[in-house]
């Protein structure tokens, strides 16, 4: 069972996206979560009122601007998203992927919610901070992708899609996954994407299916061995070719 107590949730000022903290709203009302809102510092964040002199911090609100910057996009779920959790703000300098780090280190995040764009993050995206943060720390990291949903979109969780690679850390994979999809009754698919079985030859464009049988008959039998060490029962898909590409 997920026990989700202090969720880590690094945000940017300006707010490019409202999404990753209305979803990790959401998840801390499931799990009774503490949030410790994480702003670091940077020149553009000056630029819309966080002081320069960090002793004048403490009276700046973060979660005030939030609120202001949501009402500004028309966004009506956060506030209720947001109401009568335990927030706490802090505000930092420093490199953003080594501060977002050492604070999930520091305060023992259970997660680590973050964009994977912005105005901070929009500069590095996926290729720098966010990858950083994933590589930096052995705890689980929820990123949200920038979408073009209406605002206030209630953010619900109905299906679960566990990419599984297979190795030594499928089964933290496979485990987090069947436990987000039972705590919010969601389908759990479970899945994993083969080398790709295409190539081109005389005449145009042919897969090789005796290569695709065997790929995917393998994938099938170490997915069905890492279900039963795991114990989670799911629907299973097998792909082959682009693994992000499948996958999506």
């Amino acid at each position: 069972m997920l026990n989700i107590k202090r969720i880590l949730l690094p945000v940017d000022i300006p707010i490019a996206s409202l999404d990753v903290i209305n979803q990790a709203g959401v998840l801390a009302q499931h799990f009774k979560s503490e949030i410790i809102m994480l702003h670091v510092v940077t020149a553009q964040s000056h630029d819309v009122g966080v002081p320069k002199d960090g002793r004048a911090w403490p009276s700046w609100d973060l979660l005030a601007e939030i609120m202001r910057e949501a009402e500004n996009q028309g966004d009506s779920s956060i506030r209720p998203a947001l109401e009568g959790l335990s927030i706490r703000r802090n505000l930092a300098e420093g490199d953003v992927a080594a501060v977002i780090v050492q604070t999930a280190e520091e305060e023992k995040a259970d997660l680590i919610m973050m964009p994977s764009h912005g105005f901070t993050f929009y500069n590095f995206l996926l290729g720098s901070v966010t990858a950083k943060v994933l590589h930096g720390t052995e705890r689980p990291v929820w990123t949200g992708a920038h979408t073009q949903g209406s605002p206030g979109q209630k953010f619900a969780i109905h299906n679960v899609l566990g990419a599984v690679e297979f190795g030594p850390r499928a089964d933290i994979t496979v485990s987090w996954a069947a436990q987000m999809a039972a705590e919010f009754g969601a389908r759990l698919t479970l899945a994993n994407v083969t080398a790709g079985v295409e190539f081109w030859g005389p005449g145009g464009h042919y897969v090789n299916e005796k290569w695709k049988s065997e790929l995917v008959g393998d994938a099938t039998a170490q997915m069905s061995k890492l279900q039963q060490d795991t114990g989670v029962k799911a629907d299973v898909f097998i792909g082959s070719g682009d693994v992000p590409k499948v996958l999506s």
